[in-house]
């Protein structure tokens, strides 16, 4: 199935980019302009940047783009710093009901954007998810490269469905982001949350290019935190785990008794020392059996119950289109 051109919207979460944002306003304003010159998406199509609170002139620009061009750039300004994350859901769902499809991607432009030719071309063959997906990661750290790879297999391990080598650089039909907007994580994990959605999908390979100015906005720090959500957000596999470890403890204190047993018949023992380390394990192998069962229930709960607010916008800046 074709469908006609549609309308696009490209949303770039931004937090302290002002190094960057010149450069990325103007490659995105190309490629759009580019786009509708051929025919491939309508004039109503924009850019749409998302201030996550940063503290530089971040805001500054994304104003004085849309000032300059209002047909093409939008803004929308967060309260405060929420996150990668809700900042790009933000962006999601506050343009959901205004395009055919969004495009997110990073404002450090290491994603390539000719990609989103592709991505569009596929969206009107019938796809509402097209993934975009690195080929490799030549131009990652040998540490970045071996954690990120590590991440990836944790999460197999631990049952949750995520894209290899995917961050958030994507596509996203209409019918996707409205299903989306019906999960209400707060401690949120869009890259496990979307393949939940099912629709027909695809994936685009590129090359991912090294930042082109300003510094990361992951390090180690955040990105043991975001690995940290992602596990705790789709996978309650950890509890039990610690049920498992529980189970074989007591079952290994178990043994120790049978063992202890033996040597007392046998003659080889030390007065006091087979009950001391019984009790050891066998109460902490109860406690941690203990441990597991209530966690199971809270990890239930958990996953049930998280209703604060993932965001709050302070400004919406948007030309309106004329009918």
């Amino acid at each position: 199935m074709i469908f006609d051109k549609p309308t696009i919207a490209i949303i770039v979460p931004c937090y302290n980019e002002e190094e960057v944002l010149p450069e990325t306003a103007k490659r995105l304003s190309n490629k759009i302009q580019q786009l509708i010159n051929g025919q491939i998406i309508t004039e109503k199509s924009k850019i749409v940047f998302v201030d996550d609170g940063s503290s530089d002139k971040t805001w500054s620009l994304i104003e004085k783009f849309h000032i300059e061009t209002p047909l093409i750039f939008s803004g929308i300004k967060l309260s405060g710093n929420r996150g990668h994350q809700n900042a790009l859901l933000c962006g999601l769902l506050t343009t959901k009901n205004r395009f055919d499809a969004t495009i997110s991607i990073d404002a450090d432009l290491q994603d390539d954007i000719d990609v989103i030719d592709r991505m569009i071309e596929k969206y009107r063959a019938g796809y509402e998810i097209v993934y975009g997906v690195r080929s490799n990661r030549k131009a990652d750290s040998f540490f970045k490269r071996s954690t990120a790879q590590g991440f990836y297999r944790i999460m197999r391990f631990l049952g949750v469905n995520v894209v290899y080598n995917h961050a958030d650089f994507r596509l996203m039909g209409k019918n996707a982001i409205l299903a989306l907007a019906e999960y209400g994580e707060v401690n949120l994990f869009l890259r496990g949350i979307i393949p939940l959605l099912g629709f027909k999908t695809c994936t685009e390979y590129y090359t991912r290019t090294e930042r082109f100015a300003g510094t990361t906005k992951y390090p180690l720090r955040k990105m043991l935190k975001f690995a940290m959500e992602g596990i705790t957000s789709f996978s309650i596999k950890p509890i039990r785990m610690i049920t498992l470890l529980g189970v074989l403890l007591f079952m290994a204190s178990i043994g120790m008794i049978a063992y202890f047993f033996v040597r007392y018949f046998t003659g080889h023992t030390i007065s006091g020392w087979a009950s001391i380390v019984c009790s050891l394990w066998g109460i902490g192998g109860l406690i941690l059996f203990s441990i597991g069962i209530v966690g199971e229930y809270i990890g239930k709960i958990y996953l049930e119950t998280k209703h604060r607010p993932r965001f709050h916008v302070e400004q919406f800046l948007l030309k309106k289109d004329k009918a």
